[in-house]
C-alpha cells in the first residue's frame, strides 16, 4: 500500500550517549508538570536510557510492563525504582496506571501489541527503532494510530545527535554543498554478542521473527531514518541489497551484514549496516553538487563548500535543552502539543517510508533482485 494512501495526503547499541551536560540543567532543567510515562518491556537494553533519568523533572514513571521478573528485580537493584512498579501484563498495568504516554522497550515484533492495546485509550506511542518488524505491521500500526488519533513516534539514539541537526541545516537551510547526490552511512558494531549484550536481548535480536531480521532491521534504519529526513520524504525508485552471515556459528538465524542501495531519480543512497565493524560506529557522509558534509559522531564534522578552499572541521553543538533527548521530546509532544515536522526523523510519515525501504531491502535479498518501487508497493 502507498503511504499517502495509509496516512492520508492531508495530514542502540549497547552504549548510548552520556546524559547531556549544560551546567546544572543536566540535574534537573524542567519546572512543569513531569509527563506520566508507563515502560513496556525491559528486553531491549536501550531501556537504561529512561531508568533512573526522572531526576531531570521532565518525566514520571508510573508503571513498567515486564513478565521477566529476575530482569526486572535486576533492574530495579540498578536503577532503584521499586518493584511496586511493575506490572507483568498490560492489562494489569492499565488496571491500576493511567499513564499519558507509554515507551515500548520490547522485541520489535511485539511492538503492534503495544499500538492494539494503548492506542484505542487513547495513549501517545513511542516504540524503538526501526518502527515496526515489518510492513505489514507497520501499516497496521499507522491505521490504530490514525484512527484513535495518538501519537506514534520512533526513537533512534541518532536523532539526538548535534552533528545530524547542523548537517541539515548546512544543506538545507545554507544550501552551502549544494543539491544532494550521494549519502553513505556506516552504522552498526562488533556484534551483539561481541559488545556483550544480555541473554534477554539477544533472545529476540537474533530471531528473524521477533527482530524480522539481523544486521538489517537492526542498523539499516538508521540510515534509512536519516535519508527520508534530509529529502524531505522522497519516493525511491529502487532498492537492491545483498546480506551476508560471516559469522554462522554465532548467528545462524539471522544475517549479520547488509549493504542497501536506494536509487532515487538524481541521487543515490548506500546504507552498510553491520555486526562485523571493528568499532561501534554511526557516522554519515553526505556529498553534494559542490561539496560534502561529514559526521563523523554525534559532535564532530568535517565540511567541504567549495573544491578549491580546504575543508575544515566543525564541533556541533548539543541539542538545545527540552528536545535534547527522547524522553524530553516526547513531554514536548504531549504535555505542550508541539508539532511534529513532516517527515522528521521521529514522525510516523517518515518511518512508514523506512520500513518500506527495509522490506525492499529483504526482499531484494532474498531473491537476488532489484526492486522496482512503483511495481512492489501498489496502492
Amino acid at each position: 500500500m502507498a503511504l499517502c494512501t495509509l496516512l492520508g495526503c492531508n495530514q542502540m547499541d549497547k552504549t548510548l550517549p552520556e546524559p547531556i551536560k549544560q551546567g546544572t540543567e543536566s540535574v534537573s532543567y524542567y519546572s512543569g508538570k513531569p509527563l506520566k510515562v508507563a515502560v513496556i518491556g525491559l528486553t531491549h537494553t536501550h531501556v537504561h536510557w529512561i531508568l533512573g533519568r526522572e531526576k531531570w523533572g521532565d518525566i514520571e514513571i508510573v508503571g513498567i510492563v515486564e513478565p521477566n521478573r529476575d530482569l526486572a528485580e535486576q533492574y530495579s537493584k540498578q536503577h532503584g525504582y521499586s518493584m511496586d512498579l511493575v506490572y507483568d501484563s498490560m492489562e494489569a498495568l492499565s488496571v491500576k496506571v493511567k499513564p499519558q504516554a507509554v515507551t515500548a522497550f520490547n522485541d520489535i515484533y511485539g511492538h503492534l501489541e503495544v499500538v492494539e492495546f494503548f492506542a484505542p485509550k487513547g495513549i501517545d506511542i513511542m516504540v524503538e527503532k526501526p518502527l515496526a518488524v515489518n510492513w505489514e505491521h507497520a501499516q497496521k500500526m499507522a491505521r490504530l494510530a490514525k484512527k484513535y488519533n495518538v501519537q506514534l513516534l520512533t526513537n533512534y539514539e541518532t536523532s539526538w545527535y548535534g552533528s545530524n541537526k547542523r548537517a541539515f541545516a548546512i544543506i538545507n537551510q545554507d544550501s552551502a554543498i549544494g543539491e544532494i547526490r550521494r549519502m553513505v552511512f556506516h552504522h552498526g558494531h562488533p556484534g551483539p554478542i561481541e559488545i556483550g549484550c544480555n541473554p534477554e536481548f539477544l533472545e529476540w535480536l537474533t530471531d528473524p521473527v521477533l527482530n524480522g531480521a539481523g544486521a538489517l532491521t537492526d542498523f539499516s534504519c538508521y540510515g534509512a531514518n536519516l535519508a527520508t529526513w534530509f529529502l524531505n520524504g522522497q519516493i525511491p525508485e529502487k532498492v537492491t541489497a545483498i546480506t551476508r552471515r560471516y559469522k554462522p556459528k554465532k548467528y545462524p538465524k539471522v544475517d549479520d551484514d547488509a549493504t542497501i542501495v536506494v536509487d532515487y531519480a538524481d541521487k543515490q543512497i548506500i546504507i552498510h549496516a553491520s555486526w562485523n565493524w571493528s568499532h561501534n560506529r554511526k557516522d554519515m557522509e553526505i556529498y553534494g553538487t559542490t561539496g560534502y558534509v561529514f559526521c563523523k559522531n554525534g559532535t564532530d564534522m568535517e565540511v567541504l563548500e567549495d573544491e578549491k578552499a580546504s575543508p575544515f572541521t566543525l564541533e556541533a553543538k548539543n541539542l538545545k535543552m527540552g528536545v535534547h533527548d527522547p524522553f524530553a521530546y516526547l513531554n514536548q509532544v504531549v504535555n505542550h502539543n508541539m508539532q511534529i515536522e513532516l517527515f522528521s526523523v521521529h514522525s510516523l510519515e517518515n518511518n512508514l517510508l523506512v520500513m518500506q525501504i527495509l522490506e525492499a531491502a529483504k526482499h531484494s535479498a532474498e531473491n537476488g533482485e532489484t526492486v522496482v518501487w512503483k511495481n512492489f508497493f501498489k496502492s
